[in-house]
């Protein structure tokens, strides 16, 4: 046998012992399948707001530091709030609040110090909306990154329960005939945790990312205050 022959044979040998998950899929039993199915639809989601999110996140970042800085060079707050301030960003949000509040104490005699815990108020929770809005999203991932794992566990375990079962229909406990169904049972397992472990890791960054936004906020939020309650004890 020449040495190109024995080259081939080798490959073939290699080629057909490769682990083929294509192959995997459509040997498994139905409701196996069904699981796999599902994580990785899941999987595809999964990334699908990673990708979204983390761009919707830099644009918000980047649009948020053009806007604050024209923001506090802009010499008339009113107008700058009614031309550049109608953008569709929270920190815009949270200067309408504070600017309303503001036209409404502005424009009458009232107690001072309730005026500005009024201020206060109706800013601190136009951040918090905003922040529950950024992250609503992310709940999926927080759900996949604990369920898939799970999920893929009751695929492996319905699989191992049908292989043993084929072994008590064929009286042949042989490694031949259980190992296929234990190869496929275990897949589940495998895609339950190709699922998990992107989210988990997406969930937990992106957690970060919004929780730095809403202390950006808070922080943009108490300079305002500070700056529409020295205009009022002015007034």
């Amino acid at each position: 046998m020449t040495p190109v022959s024995l080259l081939s044979a080798a490959a073939a040998l290699h080629s057909g012992a490769r682990l083929d998950p294509l192959k995997l899929f459509l040997d498994a039993d139905i409701v196996v399948q069904a699981i796999m199915a599902g994580l990785l639809l899941a999987s595809v989601w999964v990334w699908t707001i990673v990708l979204s999110f983390g761009f919707r996140m830099a644009s918000l970042r980047r649009r948020s530091d053009g806007y604050e800085t024209e923001f506090w060079k802009a010499r008339d707050l009113e107008a700058f709030q009614a031309g550049a301030g109608k953008a569709d960003l929270p920190l815009s949000r949270v200067v309408a609040a504070g600017m309303g509040e503001w036209r409404r104490a502005a424009g009458q005699k009232v107690d001072l110090e309730g005026a500005r815990q009024r201020l206060a108020v109706a800013m601190d929770l136009v951040v918090a909306q905003e922040a529950e809005r950024l992250g609503d999203r992310l709940n999926f991932l927080a759900t996949v990154g604990s369920v898939a794992p799970f999920v893929g566990l009751f695929g492996t375990v319905w699989g191992i329960m049908a292989a043993f079962f084929q072994i008590g229909q064929e009286q042949n406990s042989s490694l031949a005939v259980v190992a296929p169904g234990i190869a496929e049972a275990l897949a589940a397992t495998a895609i339950g945790l190709f699922a998990a472990i992107p989210a988990v890791i997406a969930y937990n960054r992106f957690s970060h990312r919004v929780n730095a936004y809403e202390a950006r906020m808070q922080r943009f939020a108490d300079k305002l205050h500070a700056s529409l309650g020295r205009d009022l004890e002015s007034r």
